[in-house]
């Protein structure tokens, strides 16, 4: 499994720990199985550090499901700091992994009554709420956290999933346009809430699809899924009975210019490559 990092010396291993947990990788499997087979028998040359690896190391064996390395990795930090909030945090984990979901509600409830400004575990039991399939749950108490939260943009994007499994898409919609002022350049947040309002259906939400699409076109013109979208959503407004004579000229030129765009950006391709290879690159643009 780590056969990549057989040749690398216990100080190497420690310092790629280091960057994977500044650079938020969790590379779980690869970091459980180097801690048993290498770190773990160094323990007393990681100084200061040695906290920080063990409660990677916990977290990354509850990935795995590697119970009695995240109980070891728990006991040696729980000697040190019984009363941490950090170490109740990784206790709720466990319960989680455990499916023992009402005890780790109780302890994420705990920290929460100790430390209100503590993100981390609203967060969780959001997590919980989802994986028990109580979205309205999870809903209101994702709710209750972005009053506090605002400018968490993981949470609004969590928020709108959730909504849409609900299938609410105005409220869904409503998360995106909190997501367009917190990034207002991500060609990727104008192309869903493209999408959502296209969904929505109605002229003024096909027009506000169409208005967005652009955007994502713009800011990123590599984006075929924008503009095959930017193409529905103008023949969609041209055919609605509801759109006037010079509304539909204009929609009917742009459907021809984006479809135009398509099929140049298709002949492109297979003038460098077989069609197959240049249709899988365009689907490819399809699915960012």
């Amino acid at each position: 499994m780590a056969s990549n990092y057989d040749n690398m010396s216990w100080s190497e291993i420690r310092d790629l720990f280091r960057t994977w947990r500044e650079e938020n990788v969790r590379k779980s499997l690869v970091v459980v199985d180097l801690w048993e087979r290498i770190l773990q028998n160094k323990m007393h040359k990681l100084g200061d550090e040695r906290l920080l690896v063990l409660e990677q190391v916990c977290i990354a064996a509850l990935d795995c499901n590697r119970l009695d390395v995240a109980d070891c990795c728990l006991k040696a930090l729980s000697a040190e700091f019984p009363t941490s909030m950090r170490i109740r945090k990784l206790k709720a984990l466990k319960l989680e992994a455990l499916e023992r979901f009402d005890e780790a509600m109780d302890v994420l409830d705990s920290i929460i009554k100790v430390d209100e400004t503590n993100a981390a575990p609203r967060k969780r039991k959001v997590a919980i709420y989802k994986a028990k399939g109580q979205i309205p749950d999870a809903i209101k108490e994702l709710t209750e956290y972005l009053k506090k939260f605002m400018s968490d943009q993981e949470a609004w994007q969590e928020l709108c999933d959730l909504y849409l499994i609900e299938q609410d898409f105005a409220r869904a919609a409503f998360c995106m346009e909190e997501l367009i002022l917190h990034n207002p350049h991500s060609h990727l947040i104008h192309q869903r809430y493209a999408e959502i309002r296209y969904t929505q259906g109605g002229l003024e939400n096909m027009e506000l699809a169409r208005a967005h699409y652009c955007l994502a076109w713009k800011l990123s013109p590599n984006n075929i899924r924008a503009l095959y979208g930017l193409f529905l959503a103008a023949t969609n407004i041209a055919m609605s009975n509801k759109c006037t004579p010079v509304k539909k000229k204009e929609n009917n030129k742009l459907a021809k210019w984006a479809l135009k765009e398509i099929s140049s950006r298709y002949e492109e391709k297979c003038g460098k490559a077989s069609q197959v290879a240049a249709l899988e690159e365009l689907v490819s643009g399809l699915q960012i």
